[in-house]
């Protein structure tokens, strides 16, 4: 049966086999941990990483993928028809004894931040991979000096290690999207910064980024330039910086300084 996508949903099914193969390599699972897939359509994607013999929850927004792929589901595999932001996952994956959690998502752009949001405090989160927008996937793994480099990437690196996996062309999918896509990998960091307010740190790396070809002075005006000038005299940088030549580590100290 042939299904059309709906654009309301934003899909764009990933048919090229070496593409899916390569995405399900991108994390190497054991019997039990757990992979989430965030929008498995047809199932393209959901067989390879059946083979894994982890545990599978899917979770699909589009009713009419039933017929798909209610053929994997066994005792250790399970499909949720829900919008995967409106989800409970504690309360899914209450009842599996599994050891570590992988993310594989292929998801429109519109709902890429939302879906990290709504992941980041799983326990035992390992790692997610994501195939995106190949504009976005390169905004997501910029380095400082980069005009791709944003609030966004720091707040992300906060998180994640991040790396740049491999290109999609937009002729692997059906129909056809305008832009190629990338798939990305973000694998969960253990966090030792000594950061004394979060709120604070992350409002401080909003601020900065405000006013993009602003300095940093411009942007945060309403801080305590003399407690930020003390930082950046420490890190033998100018005072008319720009927030994008600033480090995760600098925008941590800044924070804490003006704690």
């Amino acid at each position: 049966m042939e299904l059309k996508a709906k654009k309301s949903l934003g899909q764009n099914f990933l048919q090229d086999e070496t593409i899916l193969k390569n995405i399900a390599n991108s994390i190497t699972t054991n019997q039990e941990d757990l992979i989430i897939e965030i929008g498995p359509g047809m199932g393209a994607l959901t067989k390879y990483l059946k083979a894994k013999n982890s545990y599978l929850i899917c979770y699909e927004i589009d009713n009419r993928m039933h017929e798909f792929l209610t053929k994997y589901e066994d005792n250790k595999t399970k499909i949720i028809y829900q919008d995967f932001l409106k989800s409970n996952i504690s309360e899914d994956i209450k009842n599996l004894n599994y050891e570590n959690i992988y993310i594989i998502a292929n998801i429109p752009y519109y709902i890429t931040t939302p879906i990290i949001k709504h992941v980041l405090n799983l326990p035992k989160l390992q790692s997610m991979t994501l195939l995106v927008q190949k504009e976005v996937a390169k905004r997501f793994s910029a380095k400082p000096n980069s005009k791709d480099y944003s609030s966004i990437t720091v707040y992300l690196n906060y998180y994640f290690n991040i790396n740049y996996l491999f290109d999609v062309k937009n002729t692997c999918f059906n129909p056809i999207p305008k832009v190629d896509s990338a798939v990305i990998n973000f694998t969960t960091k253990t966090k030792n910064y000594h950061l004394k307010d979060e709120n604070l740190f992350f409002k401080l790396v909003e601020d900065s980024f405000k006013m993009k070809r602003k300095t940093l002075k411009n942007n945060l005006h309403n801080y305590d330039w003399s407690k930020i000038m003390e930082v950046l005299t420490k890190y033998n940088l100018p005072p008319n910086i720009r927030a994008e030549e600033l480090s995760l580590e600098i925008f941590i100290a800044l924070s804490n300084n003006l704690k």
